[in-house]
């Protein structure tokens, strides 16, 4: 695989495998969802990988619930730089992922330069070092030219959203690490594959669920 590199020089090392996953969509042939079809080539990327492959993942997890994507984003990401200490670009929106670098070696945090200026938001294409100060959604959704009765909602919403951020992450913090047990029940679900299960089995598992339960 040969490309151009934007940059007047560039030291390369020799790759056996070039792993991507960029972009979201459904993969409605095959009946799998954005999430599924993302995390089918997640387990791809991680048995195929080795630790002179080069992979790049932009924003994994996005298609499930924000603490599911987050906690498999961080998994992923642990799993490649300790695992199999491949090259990795690792592109993501999930703030929390930057803590990654204080406990993975080898690992930092990039971030593309954006300058504020007159009330505008300016992108400089310039990669930098550190984590980025904030999010630019709204910018961008004002240089995609979206009704100003929607960006300003959306504005009030974002202001509000940030205001009960502080309050949010001082009950979690108070919150206890390790939940009440599950139920049997629970527990039992927790054990099955849904994948495996024919129509008819899943009906009679439910069934001796529910009278468990009643």
């Amino acid at each position: 695989v040969g490309s151009f590199v934007p940059a007047k020089e560039a030291e390369l090392p020799i790759l056996d495998r070039i792993y991507a996953r960029v972009g979201a969509s459904d993969a409605l042939t095959g009946g799998l969802s954005t999430f599924m079809a993302e995390m089918r080539e997640a387990a791809q990327i991680l048995t195929g990988a080795t630790d002179r492959s080069l992979v790049i993942l932009d924003e994994l997890g996005r298609g499930t619930s924000t603490h599911d994507g987050l906690a498999l984003a961080w998994a992923i990401a642990k799993h490649l730089a300790e695992r199999i200490r491949c090259k990795t670009l690792f592109a993501t929106h999930y703030r929390e992922l930057a803590h990654l670098a204080e406990e993975v070696p080898g690992a930092f945090n990039l971030h593309v330069a954006v300058r504020e200026w007159k009330g505008e938001v300016i992108f400089l294409h310039r990669v930098k070092p550190g984590v980025a100060e904030r999010a630019y959604g709204v910018e961008v959704a004002r240089l995609a030219e979206l009704p100003p009765e929607v960006l300003s909602e959306a504005e009030r919403i974002l202001s509000e959203l940030e205001r009960e951020a502080p309050i949010a992450r001082e009950h979690a913090q108070q919150l206890p690490l390790f939940g009440p047990e599950d139920h049997p029940v629970i527990a039992e679900l927790r054990k099955l594959d849904p994948e495996r299960l024919s129509p008819l089995e899943a009906l009679e598992i439910l069934f001796q669920l529910k009278k468990k339960l009643t």
